[in-house]
């Protein structure tokens, strides 16, 4: 069972409306859960003035730490007064992801949960934003906060991979529905799963004059059905509420989410380094810009953030 007992929520400093702390106090009260709200600040100014000395440095920035913890005080407040068990914490850091990871795991958080807006796809390939760092590098679930509301009776999608037969995608898998089915019996919501699965490459209907395409794209399909319908069995989930279709999933997912309204989309990530996490081609950073709803990302056992000792 997939328990959320601590909750982690990042704080948008420039925001009066915290859309990450609603859904995590909403989620702690229904699992009576603790929350605390994180707030990562720098300022480089401070630290550039030469004219200061160190003890004068370090009093203003405590003097910003004090009036940030004084804003959180007053933010939470409200959330007190319904019985939810609110901390803050206010720390000084050049780079929010890291402090954010760091107090995730020294605090041994079990969920991360954080606002997000669409990003620029031409800035986001030169300054990855801190919820890219936090997919790729965070060790716990990691929760994408939107605007839209968790209605009671609403739908949670379950991305799927089936096309690799080996442990740690089907663990993955099963991972992602175990944490749907617990945040499922918390909100009455019911679970779908969704899988995209290849066309024909076109190479090979050109160059294999025999090649039948239609044959082949629906022995695909079929298998991927048969999968997707086992692993719902599995799970006690209806095939009527799995997805197969045809298509990358970065586009199969969003459509999915979108036609069945879907207010929760659960899918697993790999952390990636170096080159490759430069590029822009991980299927949750593509489903985040595109789904209108909250995001979930499910990091696989095992898995150690390039943060940890």
């Amino acid at each position: 069972m997939m328990d959320y007992k601590k909750l982690l929520v990042v704080v948008d400093p420039t925001s009066d409306v915290q859309s990450a702390l609603a859904r995590a106090c909403e989620l702690a009260s229904r699992n009576k859960a603790s929350v605390t709200a994180f707030l990562s600040i720098f300022d480089l100014s401070y630290e550039m003035t030469s004219i200061l000395s160190n003890q004068e440095r370090e009093a203003m920035r405590l003097g910003v730490i004090n009036q940030r913890k004084a804003w959180l005080a007053d933010m939470i407040k409200p959330y007190h007064e319904q019985g939810i068990d609110v901390h803050y914490e206010v720390v000084w850091h050049n780079r929010p992801f890291e402090s954010i990871i760091k107090f995730a795991i020294e605090g041994k958080f079990d969920l991360l949960v954080k606002g997000t807006h669409e990003h620029d796809k031409l800035k986001a390939v030169i300054f990855t934003p801190t919820d890219w760092h936090l997919l790729r590098k965070a060790p716990l679930p990691v929760l994408l906060v939107k605007e839209k509301a968790w209605p009671l009776d609403g739908k949670i999608l379950c991305a799927v991979n089936v096309a690799s037969e080996d442990e740690d995608h089907l663990s993955l898998n099963g991972k992602i529905i175990e944490h749907a089915q617990a945040l499922a019996s918390k909100f009455n919501a019911e679970v779908h799963l969704v899988n995209g699965y290849p066309g024909t490459p076109v190479n090979l209907a050109i160059e294999l004059p025999d090649f039948d395409a239609h044959t082949y794209n629906e022995t695909i399909r079929m298998q991927h059905e048969q999968r997707v319908n086992y692993l719902a069995n599995n799970y006690g989930i209806d095939c009527k509420n799995c997805h197969v279709k045809e298509g990358l999933p970065e586009d199969v997912i969003p459509e999915v989410a979108e036609k069945i309204d879907a207010e929760l989309v659960i899918l697993g990530t790999v952390g990636r380094t170096g080159f490759s996490a430069a590029l822009i081609g991980n299927t949750a950073e593509h489903v985040i810009d595109s789904v209108n709803c909250d995001l979930l990302a499910i990091k696989p056992d095992g898995y150690k953030s390039p943060l940890e000792d």
